[in-house]
């Protein structure tokens, strides 16, 4: 099997180590809540490196909101061309409904940056990305 990118096995949420098996069950917008797996289907990565790994997900996920947030308020005013006081509630009712819509977005991948970008331990392998692992 040709072997993928990082940025491409990033978007797709597939496991850091070997880039063939999915972090997650399931799609990421649904009714069933999204689950991730605890190994990896292919490598049997366990990707909860550690006990409590995913509070740090918590801060990433928080930096997501945050520059939503700022891009959809920003958005909302070059559309409206208004800073108006009356305009508070557009503003308010624009950038909360945008944070809880990307908010399964924000889940899943709050923690795949946080495996991919910010767990040192956490490195691709070649030898795993073959049928025979």
């Amino acid at each position: 099997m040709s072997e993928i990118t990082k940025n491409k096995a990033f978007l797709k949420a597939l496991c850091p180590r070997c880039r063939r098996g999915h972090i997650f069950l399931g799609r990421m917008y649904g009714l069933k809540p999204q689950k991730m797996h605890e190994r990896c289907p292919h490598c049997s990565m366990k990707f909860e490196v550690e006990p409590g790994y995913f509070y740090a997900a918590m801060y990433v996920s928080y930096a997501l909101n945050v520059a939503e947030g700022v891009n959809l308020g920003i958005l909302t005013y070059l559309i409206t061309g208004s800073l108006e006081f009356d305009d508070v509630w557009l503003y308010l009712t624009t950038i909360i409904g945008g944070c809880l819509l990307l908010a399964p977005f924000n889940f899943r991948y709050s923690r795949v940056v946080l495996l991919y970008w910010l767990s040192p331990k956490v490195k691709y392998d070649p030898h795993y990305n073959s049928d025979k692992a």
